[in-house]
């Protein structure tokens, strides 16, 4: 996934969320955000490479539940 990193989360439940935006989806719909977890923490703006895996239908508790996310995800590029 290349993607532009919008809003970092670190320090919960011992990862890094991340929201990002790789081109997808409609900003009127609210559909081109995607959430990543990772070990990293990355700088708002920085556009990078993930690798990692998808997640479908992920509900983490506390209310908080994820369509699709990118799960453990490693940059291997920038």
């Amino acid at each position: 996934l290349r993607a532009v990193v919008t809003k970092v989360n670190p320090g919960i439940l011992g990862k890094t969320y991340l929201h990002v935006r790789d081109g997808s989806g409609d900003a009127t719909k609210g559909d081109n955000d995607l959430s990543v977890t990772t070990q990293e923490i990355p700088k708002v703006g920085d556009t990078l490479i993930f690798e990692g895996t998808v997640g479908l239908d992920r509900d983490i508790g506390s209310g908080y539940k994820f369509p699709t996310i990118i799960e453990d995800a490693k940059i291997v590029a920038k």
